[in-house]
């Protein structure tokens, strides 16, 4: 017994110290400046700040939830059709969904740029039809797109692969018992994909809320999140306390949304169905 626990130390060791390095660390430091001032004396002057971007925070999580919900309308009915395809279809698919994320996330924002534009490729196809130019960039509309096409497939993915290992037998045990399609649906399918769907949910809605260079580029100055008011006191204002402050905010907004996901992913309970 003693050889074995030694033995799970040693496995464990290298993952732990990647935990202690880039996960404890640097949230003990955000802690640390959140709580202290500019001379490193404590103080709540930075917490008590932080009322003041209520509004703020406010428009960040309204822009991360709609960018989430439209992700999960556009990504459910995806995966559940990918899900029920054949086995080389599937494997196409998967890689066509992963395929932008190999690119960097700079560009797959920056290309929007183009797309959407005055003169962009939008617009001069409106134009053969003497529609436009219509204005889209630096628009909420913009901003709440490219969360939508950066984070889609972290929404697909997780919904797909809880889909893909489903019992095909508790539905036909359901429609064979009189369950209509759409009653087989929201009670064996969806019951069955909670686990997929929590996960998205968590792995688009986080990044959305504290996106900075999405509204940079296509909000155009005009929109500014919480991750915009971030980004500016550390790169610009210098005031590596109150921008600690405001990371602690959102750091407690991701421990929430994880603790969300592991109550719909315990692992005694891999989705329950009620006919």
């Amino acid at each position: 017994m003693k050889k074995t626990t030694l033995l799970q130390k040693i496995i464990n060791a290298p993952y732990l110290l990647w935990s202690a390095l880039f996960i404890i660390a640097p949230m003990i430091m955000v802690i640390y400046y959140a709580f202290t001032d500019s001379a490193g004396n404590p103080t709540f002057d930075n917490i008590m700040q932080i009322g003041d971007y209520a509004s703020t925070f406010m428009l960040s999580i309204s822009y991360g939830a709609v960018a989430t919900v439209i992700c999960l309308i556009i990504a459910y009915p995806f995966a559940y059709f990918l899900a029920q395809s054949g086995v080389s279809f599937q494997r196409m698919s998967v890689m066509l969904v992963m395929l932008p994320m190999w690119m960097s996330f700079l560009i797959r924002t920056y290309s929007w740029l183009t797309i959407l534009g005055e003169s962009g490729v939008l617009n001069r196809i409106f134009g053969l039809v003497g529609l436009g130019p219509f204005h889209m960039l630096n628009t909420g509309a913009a901003v709440i797109l490219g969360m939508v096409y950066n984070y889609l497939p972290y929404m697909i993915l997780p919904i797909y692969t809880v889909m893909a290992k489903m019992d095909n037998s508790l539905v036909e045990a359901a429609q064979d018992l009189g369950s209509s399609k759409l009653h087989c649906l929201r009670r064996v399918i969806i019951p069955l994909s909670v686990p997929g769907i929590a996960s998205g949910i968590t792995m688009v809605f986080v990044p959305s809320v504290s996106t900075f260079y999405i509204t940079q580029k296509l909000g155009g100055g005009q929109i500014t999140l919480i991750g915009d008011v971030i980004e500016a006191q550390f790169q610009s204002a210098y005031n590596y306390n109150l921008g600690a402050a405001l990371s602690l905010v959102l750091m407690v907004m991701i421990l929430i949304c994880l603790g969300v996901l592991n109550y719909f992913t315990d692992s005694d309970d891999d989705g329950g169905v009620v006919i």
